[in-house]
């Protein structure tokens, strides 16, 4: 089946590199999108237009921020179903800082800057690294720290519309030692979704640290969707 996959708010191309050849090994087209991180309604409309481009149904996948998307750029007719990783599945009306802000504080707040222009982007470091990510390997965290992007503050104001995963199927992967999205948030968004729910241990860098996890949770989704076995 046709995959659409969707990363976060860090805007990273190697996102869904560990994942990606999982998935083309079980006979799946996928296709990951680089958004711009202007606005939720930008990056919506850039998803959607791959969606338009891959010809046929698909199945979506979000990680963090990419599940705000994959909620709104799923109402596309061609779409069949969620995936989120470690992700915002918003309700209507919903911002994706305001689900944040009904917790307390994750431990990336510390390491969050702002811009002269209102725009967001961590800061790596030691510390980063020893509290957010201590799972990453030496050369993912390079990578990541290369490739990291700022995101516009209206991606995390904007309010989501009619979410998709009120009609969809959707599946969920919480991360349970998670210090960017408390895994609280995640168990009760996937709970209001009605989500088929995995856990695995670790960090934010889910898609990184457990491929094989994130690539089987997607794959059996696409499996369900597809009809096929």
């Amino acid at each position: 089946m046709d995959i659409v996959l969707v990363h976060g708010a860090g805007g990273r191309p190697t996102t869904w590199t560990e994942v990606e050849p999982l998935l083309a090994a079980r006979g799946h087209r996928t296709v990951a999108v680089t958004n711009p991180l202007t606005s939720l309604e930008e990056d919506v409309a850039h998803t959607t237009s791959v969606i338009e481009e891959m010809g046929g149904p698909v199945l979506l996948a979000g990680h963090s921020y990419g599940g705000a998307v994959i909620t709104n750029a799923g109402r596309h007719s061609a779409v069949r179903g969620l995936v989120y990783i470690a992700a915002f599945a918003p309700e209507k009306g919903e911002t994706v800082n305001g689900i944040v802000e009904r917790y307390e504080p994750a431990e990336i707040s510390a390491f969050m800057r702002r811009g002269p222009n209102g725009e967001w982007k961590s800061e790596p470091g030691d510390r980063f690294w020893a509290e957010i990510g201590p799972d990453l390997s030496p050369e993912h965290r390079a990578v990541v720290e290369a490739e990291g992007r700022k995101a516009e503050d209206a991606i995390f104001r904007q309010p989501t519309g009619e979410p998709a995963w009120r009609t969809l199927p959707s599946w969920y992967l919480v991360a349970d030692d998670d210090r960017t999205l408390r895994p609280q948030a995640q168990r009760d968004m996937a709970a209001r979704c009605g989500a088929r729910t995995e856990h695995v241990p670790g960090s934010h860098y889910t898609t990184l640290v457990h491929a094989r996890r994130v690539a089987d949770l997607v794959h059996a989704a696409a499996t369900a969707v597809s009809g096929t076995s």
